[in-house]
């Protein structure tokens, strides 16, 4: 898909990523998964019927009664959602993905696309990233700002984790 977007949006702003990344933090490991495209808001439209044109099983984004009723049987599952302004993402191996910080942000917020890391599941991720890797908390609460979701994030994260530095 990222030498696809790249040979036909070369001027496009993308992240790349599966919500099997959360899979390492997980106690309870869901069976599907979604490969997610987020792009400019303006290329979303754009973006979803190039995909569909190549017979890709593609949804943009869904709701979640769309996701209940018609992602159930497919095998691979992309979404194409818009990428928010001065996401903080990563090049690896030469795919525009996503960094932790956003991973967190977009599990917090993202509550139809990841039901199946919310609730008790989404503390589990949360505490096991937090004591496994470095999180710059300026970025993602920055990267939280953005989404509009900056002070609900800080006040769970105080809430779910005793050890954090308080910002």
């Amino acid at each position: 898909m990222n030498s696809k977007l790249r040979k036909n949006f070369p001027y496009l702003d993308y992240c790349l990523w599966t919500s099997a990344l959360f899979n390492e933090f997980m106690l309870h490991q869901p069976g599907k998964f979604f490969l997610i495209v987020e792009v400019d808001k303006d290329a979303t439209e754009s973006v979803f019927y190039f995909m569909r044109q190549n017979k890709y099983s593609v949804f943009l984004e869904p709701s979640k009664e769309i996701l209940n009723r018609y992602m159930l049987d497919e095998k691979e599952t992309w979404i194409v959602k818009s990428l928010v302004s001065e996401a903080p993402t990563q090049n690896i191996s030469g795919i525009q993905s996503t960094t932790i910080e956003k991973l967190l942000v977009d599990l917090f917020c993202d509550t139809v696309i990841l039901d199946a890391q919310q609730g008790s599941e989404r503390d589990t991720i949360i505490k096991d990233v937090f004591d496994k890797y470095t999180v710059n908390e300026n970025k993602m609460l920055r990267y939280a700002d953005r989404r509009r979701k900056k002070k609900e994030f800080n006040e769970y994260l105080n809430r779910i984790s005793k050890f954090r530095q308080h910002i």
